[in-house]
């Protein structure tokens, strides 16, 4: 299954599905079209989203600032823009996270 990302002029959106709540943080893969993250953090006052920025900047290798969630801050279903990277890379980055992962 493929994961659905739109270029936009400052980078790449794409759709993220967030489970609160979880032992570890871990990108679980794709499903439904959509990346699949599991987060430590509770969803309360905005908590699991910074887990969810941060996280993703470890992993992606890019600064936290130019990482937004551009829909669906108080919903588990989330659309989530790189700024400076094009998908491509974004590709790349994603296919060797979710081979350790296994």
């Amino acid at each position: 299954m493929t994961i659905q990302i739109k270029s936009c002029k400052e980078g790449i959106q794409f759709a993220a599905a967030i489970q609160p709540r979880a032992s570890q943080n871990k990108i679980l893969g794709i499903h439904n079209h959509c990346l699949k993250i599991k987060l430590t953090s509770p969803p309360v006052d905005g908590a699991a989203n910074q887990t969810c920025i941060r996280f993703l900047a470890k992993a992606f290798g890019i600064a936290p600032s130019r990482i937004a969630i551009v829909r669906g801050k108080t919903s588990r279903n989330k659309t989530i823009q790189f700024q400076a990277m094009d998908e491509q890379t974004f590709l790349k980055k994603l296919a060797s996270l979710t081979s350790n992962t296994g």
